[in-house]
């Protein structure tokens, strides 16, 4: 019954009009794996709090970049850059620049973020080493003073919270769909996991997929579990079900 359910609620809402109202719709803007990955991941950071309001600061944040990701990063420079008003909720210009300089010596490495994720995801093979792995790379690169703006942006892992934006960075570029992109291919989609916030959490519990009280990294592994029950293979493909669902059902 739940799975019927939810694959109904699947074709309703995986779809690319999706794309217009969720940060996906910036790197659907690029054609290039690199402007994508780059835009993808300066998105995934500020999605959080009200999606008007922080879709409209990366609309901003992009402008700045003259919608040309890869060139801003590849000539960014610490001192001298036009990185201004960027603040949002928890973080200031002085932490999206600092993260802005530490991709700069990526890319100038002749690395990039595949490279960074695929790295670590390769060690051991499991989507929360990788993202600890992922993180402490930006952390030890840190030479300038940050807020704790920095620390919100890309969270630690070791917290144990649920990592609601880096999961579902991970779903637009591993997964291939109407909605997702699918550029890289170092892991199977059948290891993503559910990018868990308020509303997925409230509707999870409502279908019977979650009966953890919390909403941290534990919370994320069993409603993934649940959801590999119905499709071993692409799990985190309901994702878009469960979470449209409950944008559009405020009520349940």
């Amino acid at each position: 019954m739940i799975k019927e359910e939810l694959d109904k609620y699947l074709e309703q809402y995986e779809t690319k009009e999706f794309i217009k109202e969720d940060p996906i719709q910036f790197i659907h803007r690029y054609k290039t794996t690199k402007d994508a990955e780059i835009a993808g991941f300066i998105a995934s950071m500020f999605s959080y709090g009200k999606r008007e309001v922080f879709i409209e600061k990366l609309n901003y944040i992009f402008n700045l970049m003259e919608n040309k990701p890869y060139e801003y990063i590849k000539s960014f420079d610490y001192k001298d850059n036009n990185i201004k008003n960027c603040d949002y909720r928890f973080s200031k210009d002085c932490d999206l620049i600092q993260i802005l300089e530490i991709l700069n010596k990526l890319y100038t490495e002749n690395e990039s973020l595949e490279t960074l994720f695929e790295y670590n995801y390769k060690r051991k093979q499991d989507v929360w080493d990788m993202f600890q792995g992922v993180t402490d790379y930006f952390y030890a690169r840190k030479e300038h003073e940050t807020t704790r703006g920095f620390y919100h942006l890309l969270p630690n892992p070791a917290k144990n919270s649920a990592l609601k934006r880096l999961n579902m960075l991970m779903r637009w570029f591993i997964r291939k769909s109407n909605v997702d992109i699918g550029i890289w291919d170092f892991m199977p989609k059948s290891e993503l996991l559910i990018p868990l916030d308020t509303h997925v959490a409230r509707i999870s519990r409502k279908l019977g997929i979650l009966t953890r009280k919390d909403n941290g990294r534990e919370s994320v592994m069993e409603i993934t579990q649940n959801l590999r029950k119905f499709d071993p293979e692409d799990p985190v493909k309901y994702d878009f079900a469960i979470f449209s669902y409950g944008i559009n059902h405020p009520e349940i």
